[in-house]
């Protein structure tokens, strides 16, 4: 029998402190969890493990790092004690094979993959395994090899990418409630309306994201957007693609998530 195939999804991440809260965000990753099919693993692919070329995480029990600063005690004591799968590491490498892909076993979960898991799959009991997102490469080649790990969604594995589309703490407001900027606004309406794009690869208007006015704003530097890509490829041409959740804080941070399947 062949096995249901699991979704793809690209959360928003926004701040560490969502480990600690409960509010929209927090809420819809919960639904996620008991509403989506049970994966038999998980591919986290997070905009916090920005390298140069490939690795994923190879090693039996990933520890959680807590690569953040200044937050409160309890952030910190924290931990996401999820099994690693040194089987389906091997599985990755083979399915982008002929790419070079490093079996990792110094990193861990990064708390862009480990600070949503924590809400979809509280118990920590499904195993996972994390992806490097490779900083040489162009926004084309992070969609390839979407493409190419859909092969896994077959097999019981859950693509859970996280990062933000728009991401400039440089402009961020902090304190109070904050009206978004209309660059950010515009590009993450951009996004939203584009995630459905069914014509090539290389005309997708998400893969050349350059091309929009707000984006250079919208993302300084591109490893928080570059993780939605890998979704987007992983998408089979006929899925229905929704949005979980949505909206903007501190002016210049972006909340959307994305499904596939």
């Amino acid at each position: 029998m062949s096995k249901l195939r699991m979704p793809a999804l690209f959360l928003g991440h926004g701040s560490p402190m969502n480990v600690l809260e409960e509010n929209t965000w927090t809420q819809a990753w919960r639904r996620l969890g008991e509403t989506l099919p049970r994966p038999e693993a998980i591919l986290a692919v997070s905009a916090h493990w920005y390298t140069n070329g490939t690795a994923v995480t190879a090693m039996e029990k990933p520890r959680t790092i807590h690569d953040f600063g200044g937050f409160p005690q309890a952030l910190f004591d924290t931990h996401y004690p999820a099994p690693g799968s040194p089987a389906l590491a091997r599985k990755i490498a083979d399915a982008l094979s002929p790419l070079a892909v490093q079996q990792d076993l110094a990193w861990g979960l990064d708390h862009g993959s480990w600070g949503v898991l924590i809400k979809m799959y509280p118990d920590a009991d499904i195993p996972v395994v994390q992806l490097s997102v490779d900083a040489t490469k162009p926004p084309l080649w992070h969609f390839e090899l979407g493409r190419k790990l859909a092969v896994l969604r077959e097999q019981g594995v859950m693509i859970v990418a996280s990062g933000n589309v728009v991401h400039n703490l440089r402009t961020a407001r902090f304190q109070g409630e904050a009206e978004p900027y209309p660059w950010a606004r515009s590009f993450d309406c951009y996004v939203r309306d584009n995630v459905g794009w069914e014509g090539p690869a290389e005309q997708h208007p998400l893969v050349n994201f350059m091309q929009h006015d707000g984006a250079a704003l919208s993302n300084p530097t591109p490893e928080h957007y570059l993780p939605l890509l890998y979704v987007l490829g992983a998408r089979d041409h006929d899925e229905a693609v929704s949005i979980p959740v949505e909206g903007l804080i501190m002016g210049s941070l972006s909340m959307l998530s994305v499904q596939a399947g």
